[in-house]
């Protein structure tokens, strides 16, 4: 099985988000709880729906991951895009994203 997280918006600002092992959302994919095993992923997918039904989160999925040189990162350009942040200027407060980690 390949590594998973979930992944999701914040409803509050829209924000990519990712749950960590505290069963928190966070604005860091390093911080995320990764999914090893089918039963991990399925807690995943229920705490998804949970947040979502609550109205804390919307746009939720479980994404495959891999682990490079001890980061998380996703196997798909959108979601390392997500991770990483824009890829241009955007606003204050958020910097371009690093072209080494969405073009690995």
């Amino acid at each position: 099985m390949t590594d998973k997280v979930l992944t999701a918006n914040r409803l509050t600002d829209g924000i990519a988000v990712w749950l960590n092992a505290s069963g928190e959302w966070t604005e860091r994919l390093q911080d995320a709880l990764v999914a090893r095993h089918a039963e991990a992923e399925a807690s995943l997918e229920a705490i998804g729906k949970r947040d979502f039904s609550a109205n804390l989160v919307v746009d939720v999925n479980v994404i495959e991951v891999e682990e490079v040189a001890g980061q998380i990162r996703p196997l798909r350009l959108r979601e390392r895009i997500r991770a990483a942040g824009p890829t241009m200027d955007y606003a204050s407060g958020y910097a371009p994203a690093d072209p080494a980690f969405i073009a690995a």
